[in-house]
């Protein structure tokens, strides 16, 4: 699903106006949320998801300024030949301040209508650890943006390039970690939802634009400290856009990106509700060796929890344990992350990380590596914007 936490966003690029105007604070920990929340914008006259529409390559890899809010997101599971493996996440977030009928031309370079936040984090299994950072920018005088042709997004000097036919590059290094990443798809993009369109409730414009590419053979170097690894496995990549927000009383969701060795992948999301029970808009797809895909209802999947881990920042109890089963497909996936604490205490707490899996297709083993995203835990998605 990639909806990571409208709220968030909703409550980092109300921040960033903070930053903006006093011109400080940069890279610096966020104020309450009590204190930022009235400053986000409201959601009338964006461009809003209504429906089907043709998704355009290349060019809807760029940005969408219409609409409200958009993210890029990458994430991947990668090892050594020696097999120390990593996961890592870099994602990117842009949010419009003004809606298209009231945008004016301004003369400064630092002008703009768009701020940029991003995240960057990297687990280090064999270390124990979950190394996670933040920062945000204007879409302005080149410090952050986004753009189709030649496709590159960007925040300071973390970014995301096309540097060949279906190659990307990813770069990104902060405190003790840095990431130099090759991505080649293999499977080209995948539409989520009904042709790219992806309905998350039953308001009008509840919805976003979102495709994917679900297997990108990744290869490069991860350094942690002194240390520089060279690193192979496989990334995913989702990229959505809307002007939408959760609809009353759905508090979070859960999103699974499955990568299996039988050259298969799985994406599911559940929409969970404040009475305990899952939206009937949770959804999900599962992509075939041939990169064909199978879209899934909610009826079409389960999603059985465990064990649980309690943050000791956040507080927040998280699920650590999840069985998925798609009797259609002949699928039960047992999956755990790689290491339990993998929360990013950030402008907002959220769980997000590296999972391994193992289970059986027809009868024969599968197994693989995953990412998941999990919100509203440390506290309702709803009722905050």
């Amino acid at each position: 699903m990639k909806q990571i936490i409208r709220v968030l966003i909703l409550i980092a690029m109300a921040l960033v106006i903070v930053v903006v105007a006093s011109n400080a604070l940069k890279h610096e920990r966020p104020q309450p949320r009590a204190q930022l929340v009235g400053l986000a914008p409201p959601a009338t006259g964006f461009a809003r998801a209504q429906g089907p529409q043709p998704i355009n390559f290349p060019d809807d890899f760029g940005p969408h300024p219409d609409y409200q809010t958009e993210w890029w997101y990458y994430t991947g599971n990668v090892q050594t030949g020696e097999g120390r493996h990593f996961g890592y996440q870099l994602t990117f977030f842009r949010r419009a301040l003004t809606p298209p009928a009231q945008r004016k031309e301004r003369a400064s370079n630092w002008a703009t209508d768009q701020v940029y936040m991003a995240h960057l984090a990297l687990t280090d299994v064999a270390g124990q650890r979950h190394h996670a950072f933040e920062r945000f920018a204007r879409g302005a005088a080149g410090l952050a943006g986004a753009q189709a042709n030649p496709y590159s997004v960007w925040l300071e000097d973390w970014q995301v390039e096309k540097v060949d036919t279906d190659i990307f590059r990813l770069r990104a290094a902060q405190g003790d970690i840095a990431i130099d990443l090759l991505l080649k798809d293999q499977k080209g993009p995948v539409l989520q939802g009904e042709r790219g369109y992806s309905q998350k409730g039953p308001d009008p414009g509840n919805a976003s634009y979102y495709f994917s590419q679900t297997r990108l053979a990744t290869s490069g170097t991860v350094q942690v400290g002194n240390a520089s690894y060279q690193v192979n496995g496989y990334s995913w990549m989702d990229h959505e856009f809307s002007t939408n927000a959760l609809s009353p009383g759905q508090v979070g969701w859960d999103w699974f990106a499955l990568q299996l060795d039988d050259n298969s992948e799985l994406m599911v999301f559940q929409i969970r509700r404040a009475d305990g029970s899952l939206d009937p808009f949770s959804s999900g797809t599962l992509i075939l060796v041939d990169g064909s895909t199978r879209r899934l209802s909610h009826d079409d999947f389960e999603i059985i929890t465990g064990v649980t881990w309690r943050s000791p920042r956040s507080g927040a109890t998280y699920p650590a344990e999840w069985t998925i089963s798609v009797p259609s497909a002949n699928l039960v996936l047992n999956i755990a992350p790689y290491l339990a604490d993998q929360e990013l205490n950030v402008s907002y707490a959220y769980w997000e990380g590296a999972v391994k899996i193992s289970g059986e297709r027809d009868g024969r083993a599968v197994s693989g590596s995953g990412y998941i995203e999990m919100s509203g835990y440390a506290g309702s998605m709803g009722g905050q914007f």
